[in-house]
């Protein structure tokens, strides 16, 4: 896999305090701008792309910051962090969704070995974690896509409204109480190959929620929803039934991809396939791989998708204990034909990054790279 390029991301003051520049977590392209969200907070943030003469993005700037508890209830306040792992896009709307996890105490360096044994053994819930948010998207005064809390439906129809999925025994994990597959790693922190979801890609009015882990004797786990605003609370999501039949009375999917023992680290869009970043479910640097998976939003069962079904585009770089690949977005240039790499041009973003990533006042570098597939499809 090609990195053909780097680009700046520059953040404001809060946001570099939060910390947010250096736990990138989400991305996704929306004309102009970025989204992007870090893993420490509750918030979204927006980048406006700077162009150079040749149509490339250079850098993204003019960082503004959106709160989540000003548009959607959050189950525990707005001081709490979300974890937001991922962030969607379609049909004029922004979906953010956090990590659904528990967490397992750090042990702290020069702890005695009884405070570290305590810490060990102490698992803690942060319901924030366990949200899935729709966000309404306009066109702002200068031509840049808002956030905001309502809208005006389109052709008369009812107003578009910011809601919430989570926080009253309704989160995607509440559904999962009985699964067969996912149930018995409710309990179990997410760096303990337990539920940690990571990515998340629209599709119409189809959801695709990656985990992280469990992965299943190799197996990783694609989670479809099709949510829907709940008729009795236009704040509030639901999830419609999917399939028919008995299958139809199911208020999800879960599709296996042999990704050859990795997790789901990110998930992408890209015309009716999805991209799909790989990597470790521990809390190790590498291998970092994409993987497309053809035709995913075109299936509608259940699936099980050997390693022969999907396609390898290559692996992304990866550091020693910093540079952890978080986040793709398929990266759409108006760029002269003839200058422009052959196949998808990728928008990567990093946690922990490295050093060389790090410049003065608050400016990160993001990769993009080129991976195979054709160009974006109309």
């Amino acid at each position: 896999m090609i990195v053909e390029r780097q680009v700046e991301l520059s953040f404001g003051r809060a946001s570099r305090e939060a910390e947010t520049h250096t736990n990138l977590s989400a991305v996704r392209q929306d004309g102009r701008c970025l989204w992007v969200a870090g893993d420490e907070t509750a918030t979204v943030e927006r980048l406006t792309a700077r162009t150079g003469p040749d149509g490339l993005v250079t850098a993204y700037e003019g960082h503004r910051t959106v709160a989540l508890a000003d548009l959607v209830e959050l189950p525990a306040g707005p001081d709490e962090e979300a974890d937001i792992e991922g962030l969607a896009r379609s049909d004029g709307w922004l979906w953010a969704i956090g990590s659904h996890s528990l967490k397992r105490k750090r042990v702290k360096p020069g702890q005695s070995d009884g405070k570290a044994r305590k810490r060990l053994a102490s698992v803690v819930r942060e319901d924030n974690r366990f949200i899935l948010a729709r966000l309404p998207l306009v066109t702002g005064a200068d031509g840049l896509p808002e956030v905001v809390r309502s809208a005006p439906g389109e052709d008369g129809g009812p107003d578009r409204t910011a809601a919430v999925l989570g926080g009253r025994g309704d989160a995607i994990t509440d559904l999962l109480a009985d699964d067969p597959h996912l149930a018995p790693f409710l309990p179990i922190p997410s760096k303990d190959n337990g539920i940690d979801i990571e990515g998340v890609a629209a599709h119409r009015d189809r959801l695709y929620i990656g985990l992280r882990g469990p992965v299943l004797r190799g197996w990783a786990v694609l989670i479809e929803i099709h949510p829907e605003t709940d008729p009795a609370d236009p704040h509030r999501l639901r999830l419609r039934p999917i399939g028919k039949g008995k299958q139809g009375r199911a208020r999800y999917r879960t599709h296996f991809l042999d990704l050859g023992g990795l997790g789901i680290r990110d998930l992408c869009p890209h015309g009716d396939d999805l991209l799909i970043l790989t990597g470790p479910t521990m809390d190790l640097d590498g291998p970092v791989r994409v993987v497309r998976w053809r035709g995913a939003a075109t299936i509608d069962a259940a699936d099980v998708v050997p390693a022969a079904e999907l396609e390898d585009l290559g692996g992304l770089p990866y550091g020693d204990g910093d540079d952890h690949a978080e986040g793709i977005a398929v990266l759409d240039e108006a760029a002269p034909a003839e200058e422009a790499a052959p196949g998808v041009r990728l928008m990567v973003v990093y946690d922990s990054p490295s050093a060389a990533r790090r410049l003065p006042d608050g400016r990160i570098l993001a990769d993009v790279v080129t991976v195979g597939g054709g160009p974006l499809p109309e």
